[in-house]
């Protein structure tokens, strides 16, 4: 999908996180507290990326989860904005910016990818 249909069927803030890498208000994504059994895709092409049984409750202020359902489901990009070092998570279809991954999260990966709500759909199960 080219940017200007994504223009129109997004949100601006959808467009701007998943286009511009921009990151929506902590604690105001609809998936925060969100805990219903389904698969989570991505909003811009629909590609399944996270499976609600990983869904974890981090107190970040953004969805969390410990695993991807598979590895070619992202991408990974090192991301050295705002005087940091993170990994950037991406779509692994359509190069479309979710959010970051990092090694805080729970047993046994320890990892807790940090994902915008409006970077994402939800099919229930």
């Amino acid at each position: 999908m080219n940017k200007n249909n994504l223009r129109k069927k997004l949100s601006e803030m959808a467009y701007n996180v998943t286009q511009n890498s921009h990151t929506e208000p902590a604690y105001s994504g609809m998936y925060n507290d969100f805990f219903e059994t389904g698969v989570y895709h991505c909003i811009c092409c629909r590609e399944k990326l996270f499976n609600s049984k990983d869904k974890f409750k981090s107190s970040s202020g953004w969805p969390s989860f410990t695993n991807a359902i598979k590895s070619v489901a992202l991408c990974y990009i090192k991301d050295e904005s705002y005087n940091m070092i993170r990994t950037e998570v991406r779509c692994g279809k359509c190069n479309a910016h979710l959010g970051h991954v990092f090694d805080d999260g729970p047993e046994p990966n320890y990892k807790r990818y940090c994902i915008n709500s409006v970077a994402l759909g939800f099919e229930k199960k």
